[in-house]
């Protein structure tokens, strides 16, 4: 197949009802995570900010808690006092996404799990990048626990990326390769 037939046919792909649901799955799973990170965060901060940090909104006692707290890092608080970090992790979030804006656009029509991945890990990185760039930090609140250990707060929008990425991994394990045609 040539290149320009190639293009031709990823192009038809896209506007044909199995290609544009790709777009849909993505545009979906984004918008409903970055509208679930944005409205959640801003109800931590209107009820938790102002709360003593020792003393956590208790949701499930012994394991599950809100507690309001500011990551100037990444995810589960990593990076917090790497110099020029809010710039960097900005461009880092934007490339991020552009990658996976083109990921998407290679997928097969068929990928649906594959979709729904990209849509949260989408989504996350938008719901974190907005914080960052708004606030110059992202808002946490979501507090695990079990006996002594506890887990980084952390946010929807976290959630959204970790859920993605293991949605990814399963559908590597789960999806079988394409074995190679002979010519």
């Amino acid at each position: 197949m040539s290149a320009s037939s190639h293009q031709e046919s990823e192009s038809e792909a896209a506007t044909t009802p199995s290609g544009r649901r790709r777009y849909v799955l993505f545009g979906f799973f984004a918008v409903l995570s970055i509208v679930l990170d944005q409205w959640t965060k801003v109800l931590a901060r209107e009820a938790l900010k102002g709360l003593d940090p020792r003393s956590p909104r208790v949701v499930i006692d012994g394991f599950f808690n809100l507690r309001y707290s500011e990551n100037s890092g990444v995810a589960f608080g990593m990076l917090q006092q790497m110099a020029g970090g809010r710039i960097f992790l900005t461009v880092m979030a934007v490339g991020a996404f552009a990658l996976v804006i083109y990921y998407l656009h290679k997928t097969p029509a068929y990928a649906t799990r594959l979709h729904v991945a990209l849509g949260l890990i989408g989504g996350g990185a938008i719901g974190n990048l907005i914080d960052r760039v708004q606030y110059g930090k992202v808002t946490d609140f979501i507090v695990w626990h079990y006996k002594q250990h506890e887990w980084p707060a952390f946010n929807i929008a976290d959630a959204a990326l970790c859920i993605g990425v293991g949605l990814m991994v399963l559908d590597m394990i789960l999806t079988k390769p394409e074995t190679a045609k002979s010519t």
